[in-house]
């Protein structure tokens, strides 16, 4: 088994989350089993998944194979997964977490999230109820959110009294969403990026700009732009259902950006998100 010492990020509840992770969203049932296995044998102690993927019974039969169901191996890893916002609700939640041990095939899951704020059926406060009650269980380490606006941060604080560990959130070059950052790093929120390459999108980002950066460390763009992410301390969880390629992912460590280049890539922000907006957007 290949070793990669990969980074911890201590949360504001303090435990501790490893800094890059394997994202299985858009995986078959059937096809999440052996990337999950193959992630595993690389070395990832990571892996974010939601019940809006639809798999996470193929993510339990991988832990289940590999032995990370229990013991030892079980400890070593962090598993994440997400209620699904048509589950929001006090007695939904708790039902729909049930199931969702049962499919993982484990006790407890490292953290568990809000997947979308649905502010057009806001329901967060009395789901993080149940949440809070699954944490005093045992059943849950860290409760965290996806798509969480400032707006929507301060009203789940408000209801609840409490800020989420980890806000994840689309972020990547070309959408580099500040505002959430700053707001995050000032309430010691965690942030955690999805599509951290815009889908591949910014692999061409600035008219070679990533290429050129690639070109002079002798390593992939994709590779600059997670190196980008680690250096500004974002915990990320690139997909990638190929085993070289999630090997490269985990391989960030051999090289530094320059100060010149991380500016470059900062210089990439625009306008453009590669996907859903958090103010309309919920996984039925």
């Amino acid at each position: 088994m290949a070793t990669f010492h990969t980074p911890m990020i201590t949360l504001n509840d303090g435990n501790l989350i490893p800094q890059i992770g394997l994202g299985v969203l858009r995986i078959d049932d059937e096809g999440v089993t052996p990337v999950v296995e193959s992630a595993l044998e690389a070395g990832y102690r990571h892996i974010d998944g939601a019940a809006g993927y639809n798999n996470e019974a193929g993510v339990g039969r991988a832990l289940k194979n590999t032995g990370f169901t229990e013991g030892e191996l079980r400890k070593s890893l962090w598993v994440t997964t997400k209620l699904r916002d048509s589950e929001q609700g006090y007695d939904s939640a708790r039902k729909a977490f049930d199931r969702q041990l049962s499919l993982l095939q484990l006790d407890y899951v490292d953290m568990y999230m809000l997947h979308w704020p649905t502010p057009f059926d806001w329901r967060s406060g009395e789901t993080w109820k149940a949440f809070q009650e699954f944490r005093a269980e045992g059943r849950v380490r860290t409760l965290g959110v996806c798509n969480f606006l400032p707006e929507h941060l301060d009203r789940l604080h408000e209801e609840t009294g409490e800020y989420p560990a980890v806000n994840q959130i689309e972020l990547h070059p070309t959408w580099q969403q500040r505002e959430v950052v700053d707001y995050c790093k000032a309430h010691s929120i965690a942030v955690e990026a999805y599509s951290p390459m815009a889908r591949g999108a910014d692999l061409n980002a600035g008219n070679g700009t990533i290429e050129r950066i690639a070109a002079a460390h002798g390593v992939t763009p994709a590779q600059v732009i997670l190196r980008w992410h680690i250096e500004n301390g974002t915990i990320i969880i690139p997909k990638s259902a190929h085993v070289e390629r999630q090997k490269q992912n985990l391989d960030l460590f051999g090289f530094v950006l320059t100060p010149e280049e991380h500016a470059a890539i900062d210089a990439l922000d625009g306008p453009t998100r590669a996907g859903h907006d958090p103010m309309t957007f919920t996984y039925a």
